[in-house]
């Protein structure tokens, strides 16, 4: 998977090659097709092995507070976690040019709708818990959920495809003083 990432890197999804990720690993397309049924199939596990990587990636205790846990959903989502090769940013720049191709593939689209649901139905979860406990005034948690899915994906998309490097500190920085802070039971 990681030379798959590799060779994304390097030649794009419209350019990349079985014999691309095969260099990446010193191995003959025969032994990549005998493991997957080609280029498209690969590319599938490749999109869910992305996925896992960021899927449960924020680990709370159950003493957090509703508040620092979602900030740390969301700062998970802005600026990823560690890895040893290859930044969030490599790894989202990969993420999002297969993200455009789901247009015109239903199989990757479920992927990545399954994948947005489950990053918003755990912003909502715990907007819910939140306002369970206390700690949020009551909202539409569903609606608030969408909004700050909503605005993580557009300000990676901005850093991504338009080069705005502060777009990610600039919309934690929003979301923090326009949508968090209006969750307080004071207001």
């Amino acid at each position: 998977m990681e030379a798959t990432f590799r060779a994304l890197s390097e030649h794009g999804y419209k350019d990349l090659r079985v014999r691309h990720i095969g260099e990446e690993m010193d191995l003959s397309r025969q032994v990549i097709h005998y493991h997957f049924d080609g280029k498209y199939d690969l590319l599938s596990s490749f999109l869910e092995y992305v996925i896992d990587q960021y899927e449960g990636s924020v680990e709370v205790d159950a003493e957090t507070d509703p508040r620092a846990e979602l900030d740390a959903r969301i700062d998970r989502c802005l600026f990823g976690p560690e890895f040893d090769q290859f930044t969030h940013w490599d790894r989202m720049k990969v993420y999002h040019e297969l993200y455009a191709y789901a247009q015109h593939d239903a199989e990757h689209r479920e992927r990545f709708n399954e994948h947005y649901d489950r990053i918003r139905g755990s912003i909502v979860s715990v907007i819910e818990d939140g306002i369970e406990q206390g700690a949020f005034r009551d909202v539409d948690a569903r609606r608030m959920g969408q909004l700050i899915t909503d605005a993580i994906h557009a300000a990676r998309e901005r850093r991504i495809a338009l080069g705005h490097e502060d777009a990610p500190q600039e919309t934690k920085r929003a979301i923090d003083e326009f949508v968090l802070d209006s969750l307080s039971p004071e207001n």
